[in-house]
């Protein structure tokens, strides 16, 4: 069913262009999403742009008041309208095409001054903790927003639009040029009023008549748990406010992940080390680990623990963002446990040392192992380098 524009704007179904453009102003100015930032505003707002475009296109109103819907795309694809409806035959359309019929006289009418407004991207560098927890950011950001002196009319008060007397109001400029298929015509915006059909006589003094003006605000982000880097959070309609005051586009926010100095982050999972004395590595204990979100955890080294083990805390690592926004459980984190072996001893250390040394029948010679054994000096390379 077509949608009722003339209801929408509030105007008879014989209402002039000027009595059109009266009353999308008000509604614009009431429903403006700067001026009302609720939802129901916000859609309100969007139907009567739409509307507005519709009735200020000739060939687009053409098509309501013959009880059609312009902005029905599908209507053919549903075998509701002849795409070519409007021509009487053969010769008619050729005539649209090549010049001499109604088609080409008619054109494609002036465009709208309200356009919906460009995306804006800004990006945001966060902690990794952040990251991990989530937070409510405050964000500086520079973009267009509506004229708060003309509200998007692009005129200084009191002023009116005049019919451009270069295209008499059609927005276009047509031209003829004969080939041998016949006459071509051709059609290209005007240059006075860029399309419009109509021209500012007296632009508003603070944006020019763009209806827009460049300014410094500030947004909240809500950003979820387990974002990572070069991920994009969409904030709708906090992006550019359009020409003449029509829609803002929305604003991506793209996550910056700053390094830690501590722990790095591979997809959901998290990597650290520790480094413990060899006496804890070959006695066991019990040592405090300052994990990345859920504080201290006693870590527990078996005796005997050798360099490079590896021990994985489940669960402790960063939140499983999916794509709906929600958290769906957690990585793992990854302890990598380093060794330290003492480069200075006192007597003291060296006889005790020699004393266990000799207690555990140890043989100072090296002992040259091949790469097939468990844990040889080969296997270890390939380890190494495969990390």
């Amino acid at each position: 069913m077509a949608r009722d524009y003339y209801g929408i704007l509030g105007v008879a179904k014989n209402a002039s262009d000027q009595e059109i453009k009266r009353a999308y102003r008000k509604l614009a100015r009431e429903f403006h999403p700067d001026v009302n930032p609720s939802e129901d505003a916000q859609q309100k707002f969007a139907e009567v742009t739409t509307a507005y475009e519709v009735l200020s296109d000739p060939q687009k109103r053409k098509i309501v008041d013959l009880g059609g819907d312009p902005m029905d795309n599908g209507a053919s694809a549903r075998g509701g309208r002849d795409p070519f409806a409007g021509f009487g035959g053969l010769g008619d359309i050729m005539d649209a095409f090549f010049g001499g019929g109604a088609g080409a006289a008619a054109g494609r009418g002036p465009r709208s001054r309200v356009q919906p407004g460009s995306d804006a991207l800004i990006r945001v560098g966060l902690t990794l903790e952040e990251c991990a927890t989530g937070l409510s950011k405050e964000i500086a950001v520079d973009t267009a927003i509506l004229c708060d002196l003309c509200r998007g009319d692009g005129t200084n008060e009191g002023a009116t639009m005049a019919t451009c007397d270069t295209c008499d109001g059609r927005g276009e400029i047509q031209s003829v040029q004969r080939s041998f298929l016949g006459q071509v015509v051709t059609a290209r915006p005007c240059p006075v009023c860029h399309g419009f059909g109509e021209v500012i006589t007296d632009p508003c003094r603070k944006c020019g008549g763009d209806g827009r003006v460049r300014s410094r605000r500030t947004v909240t982000a809500k950003i979820p748990a387990g974002v990572g880097d070069g991920m994009r959070i969409r904030l709708s309609g906090q992006g550019e406010v359009g020409p003449g005051g029509g829609p803002a586009g929305d604003l991506y926010v793209e996550i910056d992940e700053e390094p830690h100095d501590v722990f790095m982050r591979e997809g959901n999972d998290i990597h650290c080390h520790v480094r413990v004395p060899m006496t804890t590595a070959a006695l066991g204990a019990t040592v405090p680990l300052e994990t990345l979100i859920d504080g201290e955890h006693e870590l527990t080294l078996e005796p005997g623990t050798q360099p490079d083990t590896e021990l994985v805390l489940t669960g402790k690592g960063m939140p499983k963002l999916r794509s709906s926004g929600r958290v769906d459980g957690r990585g793992d984190l990854h302890v990598h446990v380093d060794v330290v072996v003492p480069t200075k001893l006192d007597d003291q250390q060296r006889k005790l040392l020699s004393e266990l040394a000799e207690l555990r029948g140890d043989d100072s010679s090296a002992v040259l192992t091949g790469s097939k054994q468990s844990g040889g000096l080969f296997s270890r390379f390939r380890a190494k380098a495969g990390r």
